[in-house]
């Protein structure tokens, strides 16, 4: 190897070869990768396996020097560099074929991130800044160094968690989607310093927030460093939700406050895990969204900022006929190859750093299909599952599927393994069509098998979630049930918009999903007409009341429980304002929507019989016989059991759904659903049980509304259109 040589000088930066012909010494330990603080300096691993050589490249003021590495062994190149200490800001450069019909794409003179950096400094160019197409994947032999931000080593941290991680059972779990700057960005109470960042997630106001709703784990939007798209930078916009990953062990400074970022990476890092210990001390979990099926990098004519510019073929899918262009099956440009070890070893790395180091109880995996393909398709059994579900630190997280992507057989809802949950978008759909679309929204017709699919969701989803060795092993909690996520409309918009209005994002609305479900209740956005709002609201209500008395793992998203809306924009992830921040100014009507809320959390809580972790064995019992009560049994309206012909009528809209434990300590249950456009004349099941107190009704403005009055089974009882009730006996 001969000694380093400046491709071309940047005006600014003086270049410093490296004063050895040959290699620094050999890591003694070449296989943990990334850049690590040991006694005498540091340790430098990276994946290459197809460069020729590959340089650390080290920063000083305005001074980068040079240092080849040792390698390739088994595709690392390695080297002990003595003398660097925490805190020296590095990167990469990368020399070998330029083939791009084979794949290959290698340029020196690109700066490259490690990406196993534990910390980086600066920000990435947009593409709108004077020379930066020189970031763009081509043979340019223009420095990108004043371009990319530059890794920097970070020591381990000097103290431990003074809080146990919670380790909420499946069954208790309340998880609650929400983004680290968009909840406290306009917060009262928080501190100006602290809008919209870790610190302000764990102030009291937060905590007190989320405690006072009854939320176990917070599930945030991506928080590991990321970058936003071209296109994005090119109209004035940014990458506000982060799916867009530039690094998968730093976490995302720019939500880290101002004294830590000016502090630097160990300071940001230990903000985050100040910010997971003081949750955990509310008792209150940390979910990651992780986006490991792509990166920020794009398509094959792109940025170059990382795994693009070490190692092309290894890192990203490519079509196997035609190695220039990627086999992309996330829509973003690229998508990760996980029939690649390095692949995997990189994933799994990274999420054992957030566990053990950051100290997250959890992640809900983007687009997870693509993390279990190997070039043939979804495995159940794909390597990289079976390492995340058997490990003994991952399989004992709480991990969630996003259960497709855009790929040939991308919709796998129910195939993922234990001890893997998952977001279930049949119950987001058909709740919304129930109360939606084909109740309030509808007069006449019928969408098939309405009724029969919204009482499987009630259920738990075992169609889903049920077909294991031994039969149901999995439980209905393996079901993430929502109505709303981060994508698509809010809660409160499903029941004001029929159509999107996305004009904001700059793609003319034609971005975001069309499939919403919605029902604007006769007005299109905002109105005085009270009738349409009193609606609205009771929509609104049935909406969040199913998917807090179902059985499976319910997920709210931050602002449902106060009608946030997003004016009718369904993808808002480019919108870092007021349209997508939570907002905290209420009307009374949304203070008595999270009374509501807040309410049903704790009722669901007082209850197990509201959480199964078992599906239901759903014998048919006799209801009149008080010593065989079944563990769940559906009524119809009159309070006769269910038949064939009853769930075959295209009329059936109204549902009883009875649940017990057979225990004498425990309380049964009774859900009745009608999901009609009149009224209805209900008769409560007639058995020999427990008088039966009404809990909620979906008709009331607020629980405050709820009285001790007992109703008797095979008591008549009238029940407004389009509501729902919770009674629970008297134990």
């Amino acid at each position: 190897m001969h000694p380093v040589v400046p491709l071309l000088h940047n005006g600014a930066m003086t270049l410093v070869p490296s004063t050895n012909a040959s290699p620094v010494p050999a890591s003694p330990d070449p296989y943990r990768l990334g850049v690590h603080a040991v006694e005498t300096g540091v340790s430098v691993a990276v994946m290459a396996a197809h460069a020729s050589a590959v340089e650390l490249c080290l920063f000083t003021d305005d001074t980068e020097t040079r240092v080849p590495l040792n390698g390739p062994t088994h595709g690392v190149w390695h080297g002990l560099v003595t003398g660097i200490e925490p805190g020296q800001r590095y990167g990469f450069r990368a020399s070998g074929q330029w083939a791009p019909k084979r794949g290959h794409r290698y340029n020196p003179a690109k700066l490259l991130i490690d990406p196993y950096g534990r910390g980086l400094d600066g920000e990435l160019a947009p593409m709108t800044a004077p020379g930066a197409s020189a970031l763009r994947s081509n043979r340019d032999g223009t420095d990108t160094a004043p371009l990319t931000p530059r890794s920097v080593v970070v020591a381990d941290p000097h103290t431990a968690f003074e809080h146990p991680k919670p380790r909420t059972p499946w069954r208790d779990t309340i998880l609650y989607e929400t983004h680290v700057k968009g909840f406290t960005k306009v917060m009262p109470g928080m501190p100006e310093e602290l809008r919209g960042t870790y610190a302000g997630l764990a102030h009291p106001a937060s905590i007190e927030h989320l405690s006072g709703l009854g939320i176990t784990a917070v599930e945030l939007l991506p928080v590991q460093a990321f970058a936003s798209e071209p296109h994005l930078e090119g109209l004035g916009l940014s990458n506000y939700w982060g799916y867009s990953t530039m690094s998968f062990f730093c976490p995302h400074a720019p939500y880290a406050t101002e004294a830590s970022r000016a502090a630097g990476p160990e300071a940001v890092r230990d903000e985050f895990r100040s910010m997971v210990d003081q949750l955990h001390a509310a008792g209150i979990e940390v979910i990651l969204d992780v986006v490991y099926n792509h990166t920020m990098e794009g398509g094959w004519g792109d940025r170059v900022v990382s795994w693009r510019g070490l190692d092309n073929f290894t890192y990203y899918r490519h079509s196997p006929m035609n190695p220039q262009h990627y086999d992309d099956v996330t829509g973003t440009g690229n998508s990760l190859d996980f029939s690649q070890p390095a692949v995997i070893k990189m994933t799994l790395d990274s999420l054992r750093y957030w566990t053990d180091v950051m100290g997250v109880d959890g992640f809900r995996f983007d687009l997870a299909v693509t993390l279990g393909r190997t070039m043939g398709g979804f495995s159940t059994d794909h390597p990289f599952l079976v390492a995340l579900t058997t490990d003994p630190t991952l399989g004992a997280a709480k991990l969630i599927a996003e259960p497709w992507d855009i790929g040939l057989g991308g919709w796998q809802v129910g195939n993922f393994p234990m001890p893997m949950a998952e977001w279930n978008d049949r119950f987001r759909d058909y709740v919304r069509s129930y109360w939606l679309t084909s109740g309030a929204g509808k007069v006449g017709g019928r969408e098939h098998a309405t009724a029969p699919e919204l009482a499987t969701r009630l259920a738990g989803s075992t169609d889903l979630f049920a077909h294991t060795d031994p039969y149901g092993m999995r439980g209905p909690v393996a079901s993430v049930n929502f109505v709303t996520a981060h994508d698509g409309f809010t809660a409160y918009d499903l029941t004001a918009y029929n159509d999107k209005h996305n004009e904001a994002n700059g793609e003319n609305n034609r971005d975001g999903t069309d499939n919403n479900r919605s029902f604007n209740h006769g007005v299109e956005g905002p109105t005085d007409d009270a009738e349409v709002l009193r609606a609205r609201r009771r929509s609104l209500r049935n909406l969040l009341g199913t998917l807090l008395l179902s059985a499976g793992t319910p997920m709210l998203v931050a602002g449902d429980e106060r009608g946030r809306t997003q004016r009718g924009n369904n993808n808002a992830y480019c919108q870092d304002n007021e349209l997508s921040w939570f907002d905290w100014q209420t009307e009374p009507w949304q203070r008595e929507l999270q009374d509501t809320v807040a309410y049903l959390i704790a009722v669901r809580k007082r209850h197990l019989v509201l959480r199964p972790e078992h599906f239901y064995d759903g014998v048919d019992l006799d209801p009149r016989d008080q010593n065989l009560r079944a563990d769940s049994a559906w009524f119809t309206l009159s309070g006769e059991h269910e038949h064939d012909d009853w769930w075959d009528d295209p009329s059936t809209r109204v549902v009883q759904f009875m649940r017990s434990l057979s225990r004498p300590d425990e309380a049964d249950a009774l859900i009745v659903v009608n999901g009609s456009r009149e009224s209805a004349s209900v008769t409560i099941p007639n058995d020999d049980g427990a008088l039966w107190h009404l809990a909620w009704d979906s008709a009331w403005e607020s629980p405050a509304e709820r009285t001790q009055d007992l109703t008797a089974p095979g008591s008549e009882t009238q029940m407004h259109a389009m509501s729902m009730r919770l009674y629970v006996s008297a134990v």
